[in-house]
């Protein structure tokens, strides 16, 4: 991704944010990403106009450290590099108590137009919990002749022409969403945007407008040119991948005996909402192995390689419309299964649904894809730059296993491995790959 558009802006100047706080969403060649924030204080002014497409890297926004540090806008001053510390000679009035709200609650919470700073948090130490989001959602009285939606899907609505009364809702209390509005639009295409939003004003562009669009009140790209605009830029980056990075490939069967059956133990235990299915316990056991052996974790870049402390786990996530983006689960080797199982959830939910975070498609570390599910036996991945691994999951089935000279059925799945051998070879490869079997025969230690 070379480019993109501010396409909604989810702060204005004088609003507080956090770190971590969405404050953007962008439109780049491959999804819609939300834009978090890595300062914390006051909006100062707005550097980008929505519908104004920039280089990845520019300067969105200002922030300061206290109201009273707000300055003229951009376009009467020039912009300021955002206040990394506060001076000495200004108190700062100690912003307003907000409870901790985990970064997927948040992103619930603005998709559902929830005020989180409203809710009373019923987690631990006051935590605004995903059930506390959906409980004030079903508690928020309807306005009369209103169908429950969320701003942003009325937004759309309006744009794509669809009637919110005949969408059926799949949010807290029957609220619509933005996917309910996006798999209605997609099931009566004959529907189009009516004549007082076909051509949008300046200030208000249509949310699905391409990046490569100029101004906002430009038609709206077709899916399909997306799509091809997609697969040009993930064949431009497989092909750099190809011609550059000297890959080679290992593959194994794993046996997921003792990980089957003791998930099957575990489950029978739970709900059918909280269970774990094997992709969870493949991918902790991967995070866990690319910690053990850092050549397969890392980067590429400038001719040397940049082993990463930390463990991002890359995700293939093919998208509804065509194409697929591979963003992190950070830190996915300190996650309990439980808690990766619930990020890998929404994860997979928001890449189709376009709104994933710039953090997820910026950093992993390295990508795993798993074609299981799709009744693939294995394989094998071309290297994402400048990761220098890519790991394989096929489908986990019963087959034949020789053990002692006995021959049983078991449960088994194969693993593959493409990795740069700029940086590994075929033994530590192979140490990765050995070391992933060793973790999943332990899977109540994953």
């Amino acid at each position: 991704m070379e480019h993109g558009k501010i396409v909604e802006w989810l702060v204005k100047p004088g609003d507080y944010v956090r770190r971590g706080d969405l404050v953007a969403v962008v439109d780049t060649d491959k999804t819609v990403m939300d834009v978090e924030s890595f300062q914390e204080g006051v909006v100062a002014d707005l550097l980008v106009d929505i519908g104004e497409t920039v280089p990845v890297g520019t300067p969105l926004a200002r922030i300061t450290q206290t109201p009273a540090e707000v300055g003229p806008p951009s376009h009467e001053a020039p912009p300021a590099r955002p206040v990394a510390a506060e001076p000495e000679s200004v108190k700062a009035a100690p912003p307003r108590e907000a409870p901790p709200i985990a970064p997927p609650v948040r992103h619930l919470a603005h998709r559902l137009g929830v005020d989180t700073g409203r809710i009373h948090g019923t987690g631990k130490d006051g935590a605004v919990t995903r059930a506390d989001v959906e409980h004030a959602v079903a508690a928020r009285p309807p306005t009369a002749g209103r169908v429950r939606s969320s701003p942003r899907a009325r937004r759309l609505a309006a744009e794509l022409g669809v009637e919110l009364s005949a969408v059926p809702g799949t949010g807290p209390a029957g609220a619509v969403t933005v996917e309910d509005v996006q798999r209605s639009a997609a099931h009566h295409p004959e529907a189009g945007p009516p004549e007082s939003v076909a051509a949008p004003a300046a200030a208000e562009p249509a949310v699905a407008a391409p990046a490569a669009a100029p101004a906002a009140a430009e038609p709206a790209v077709a899916a399909p040119d997306r799509v091809a605009t997609l697969r040009r830029a993930i064949g431009a980056l497989m092909s750099r991948s190809k011609q550059t990075i000297p890959h080679y490939y290992l593959s194994t069967t794993l046996d997921l005996r003792a990980a089957v059956g003791w998930m099957q133990t575990v489950n029978a235990q739970r709900p059918v909402a909280s269970r774990l299915v094997p992709s969870a316990l493949l991918l902790k056991a991967a995070a866990l192995a690319a910690k053990d052996v850092p050549e397969v974790n890392g980067f590429y870049v400038d001719g040397a390689y940049r082993p990463s402390a930390a463990v991002h786990l890359g995700v293939a996530v093919a998208l509804r419309q065509g194409g697929l983006v591979a963003p992190a689960i950070h830190d996915a080797d300190t996650l309990a299964l439980d808690e990766l199982m619930e990020q890998l959830r929404d994860l997979v939910g928001r890449a189709r649904a376009g709104r994933l975070q710039r953090a997820e498609m910026a950093d992993p570390t390295i990508t795993v894809t798993n074609l299981g599910d799709l009744g693939v036996d294995s394989v094998y991945g071309v290297i994402y730059p400048p990761q220098v691994a890519m790991v394989g999951f096929g489908r986990v089935l019963e087959q034949p296993w020789a053990e002692n000279g006995m021959l049983g059925v078991r449960s088994a799945a194969i693993a593959t491995l493409s990795a740069d051998h700029r940086v590994s070879d075929g033994l530590r490869g192979g140490r990765f790959l050995a070391r992933i079997e060793e973790l999943l025969q332990k899977p109540d230690e994953l």
